[in-house]
């Protein structure tokens, strides 16, 4: 398990030296984002859209991190799925799980570490490499991608009455929050009535709950239609979204993500693509370079 491990992460080493060859120079791929109607803009371009689940990743490269999203967006325009948690005394920062064990050189809860406490650690990558890098406050990652990317908060357990108007107090107007029903979507709207979300609608009576639940249309940035594939069973579904002005966005993160194999991976990422989403959710985006250039 060991040697294929480690021949998955040189081989995936390998792969993104040479598609670093087509990287830009820093800045080439910035988003200027100003307002809603900004985020609107983005998400309704011609061509799909690659996002960066939890940020995305890379070798020698975290997930979380404000030193991953700049290398990515050297290289392709995107946005970023990123998880806000509390620390002890109340500081917003980044971190997928509630525990630090996965992804940083510390043990145990989030919640029982102050900020301060917290910067004794180095993320790991997902290859379980020792970065230099440290865990980062929320209030830094906006303050970093103004005027460069927009950012989707998929919160975790910091309450929505709490993250919107800390958000809104930055003057950010580039931040998005991921919402799993009308009433996560109703929580959101009660703090900021022109936020932008992106909402889980796997079907029909799902996307009319929110519909009934007061939800203005124009809110939702964009759907996940919490899916891998876009599937013609569901046509009815992306169709009536269509027709709302709003875009489909599946993940490819419970399934094809956790194949090792990065020419596997590959081939799986080119049956996404073919299905024809609008925005597709990756740990990997920079891998999608390889089949969209």
């Amino acid at each position: 398990m060991y040697i294929s491990r480690l021949l998955s992460y040189a081989a995936i080493c390998i792969s993104f030296m040479l598609l670093a060859v087509s990287c830009n120079t820093a800045g080439s791929h910035y988003y200027d984002c100003r307002r809603g109607s900004d985020i609107d803009r983005f998400m309704s371009q011609d061509k799909v859209i690659i996002s960066g689940h939890r940020g995305g990743n890379l070798p020698g490269y975290p997930e979380n991190c404000i030193e991953t999203f700049e290398k990515i967006l050297d290289c392709m325009p995107t946005f970023y799925e990123i998880d806000p948690r509390m620390t002890r005394d109340s500081v917003i920062v980044l971190m997928h799980d509630e525990t630090l064990d996965r992804t940083t050189t510390g043990t145990g809860r989030v919640s029982d570490y102050t900020f301060a406490e917290l910067q004794r650690f180095n993320l790991v990558d997902r290859w379980g490499t020792v970065t230099p890098y440290r865990i980062p406050a929320v209030k830094d990652v906006v303050e970093w991608s103004r005027g460069k990317v927009i950012l989707n908060f998929d919160i975790k357990d910091v309450t929505r009455n709490v993250l919107v108007p800390f958000i809104n107090s930055l003057g950010a107007e580039n931040c998005i929050y991921t919402v799993r029903n009308a009433e996560e979507a109703l929580e959101v709207y009660k703090e900021d009535s022109t936020a932008r979300m992106s909402a889980w609608i796997k079907d029909l009576d799902q996307l009319e709950s929110y519909v009934k639940a007061g939800i203005p249309m124009e809110n939702i940035a964009l759907a996940y239609v919490v899916s891998d594939i876009m599937k013609d069973s569901d046509r009815a579904l992306y169709d009536t979204l269509h027709q709302m002005g709003i875009p489909c966005m599946v993940s490819t993160s419970p399934r094809q993500d956790r194949e090792e194999s990065p020419q596997k991976r590959l081939q799986l990422f080119k049956e996404v693509l073919a299905s024809g989403p609008d925005i597709i959710e990756t740990d990997f985006p920079v891998e999608f370079l390889r089949i969209l250039e």
